[in-house]
């Protein structure tokens, strides 16, 4: 990439190092040093082992599972930068926690996405960069710039591949009625037609499949989420595409793997061949799945970054 005047420099906190290694790679950088440590009783410690005074600095962290201690370290080492000098920092979040609490569902109910970006501003980040918000919404939460950058291209070229000349086969389904918009910018990239499954959730991580919106029998089906949680959403739709719909097979993809709870055992044992995920969320050991297919997301985070520290336009990454 070509440096200006500006140093640039890439920091990692804990929650997924491995892909803050990737991106500082396909960048040609170091990766910044630093300490993210736990006291014995909870509290975080950063400490920065560099110089970032005028710098250009982004800090990788995803804050998934356990969400408040990766939040922390989040904004504790963005508060040591801010500290420290640094000419401009950006919070870099492959998967943005606490965006399913996006607005009042009932009484008396907290906004908490827009808690936590009034954290993440005030704890010092001049710049947000995040992919596939669950509300696109929430970058209107921020006083300052949001880049959401979009995982379907990665996603499309995946099945694009998969599917070849057989797109007469293939339809793209939205396991719920909030997932219609992003099943149908899926269908255009794929040039296939879509379904929808309508179902009535009767309470938190509990639904029940009602019935099925357009033809899918003798379909092979992709079923497309933006984050897969506890999988019965999924798992759900899966079941009703084959039994109610008479579908031929069933595949899946999103975003984010959250994957809590019962989320492996449901997918093992459900009529899911496979399911494609992006890597913003690093996957342990024991949530690996022969059904798992994980595709990288630093080639898409490191070309955004250059482009933000080169002052460029990331928008063109969204077509």
């Amino acid at each position: 990439m070509n440096f200006h005047g500006k140093d640039i420099k890439i920091f990692s906190a804990n929650s997924h190092p491995l892909l803050s290694a990737h991106i500082s790679e396909r960048l040609g950088l170091p990766l910044g040093r630093s300490e993210v440590k736990t006291f014995s009783d909870g509290e975080i410690s950063v400490s920065i082992n560099e110089s970032v005074r005028g710098s250009d600095v982004f800090v990788v962290q995803s804050t998934c599972d356990p969400v408040n201690n990766n939040l922390m370290e989040l904004l504790i080492m963005m508060d040591a930068f801010k500290r420290a000098s640094a000419a401009r920092i950006t919070a870099v979040i492959p998967y943005f926690g606490y965006a399913r609490q996006d607005r009042k569902a009932k009484a008396r109910d907290p906004i908490s996405a827009k808690l936590v970006a009034d954290l993440i501003t005030t704890a010092g980040a001049d710049r947000v960069l995040t992919m596939d918000l669950h509300a696109s919404q929430i970058q209107g939460f921020f006083n300052i710039p949001v880049d959401n950058l979009v995982g379907a291209p990665i996603l499309a070229n995946y099945f694009r591949d998969l599917i070849g000349d057989r797109k007469d086969e293939y339809i793209i389904v939205s396991p719920d009625l909030g997932s219609v918009t992003r099943a149908r910018n899926f269908a255009a990239r794929l040039d296939c037609p879509i379904a929808i499954v309508d179902k009535r959730r009767q309470r938190a991580n509990v639904s029940e499949v009602m019935n099925i919106i357009g033809d899918v029998r003798g379909k092979r089906v992709i079923l497309l989420d933006d984050m897969i949680d506890t999988a019965g959403t999924l798992c759900n739709a899966a079941s009703a595409v084959m039994e109610k719909g008479g579908a031929q097979n069933v595949v899946a993809t999103a975003t984010h793997g959250v994957l809590s709870g019962p989320a492996l055992e449901r997918i093992q044992n459900s009529v899911i061949e496979n399911i494609v995920l992006l890597d913003t969320i690093p996957l342990p050991p024991e949530k690996r799945s022969d059904k798992l297919t994980i595709l990288p997301i630093a080639p898409v985070f490191s070309e955004a970054i250059e482009r933000i520290y080169e002052n460029k336009p990331v928008s063109i990454m969204f077509k």
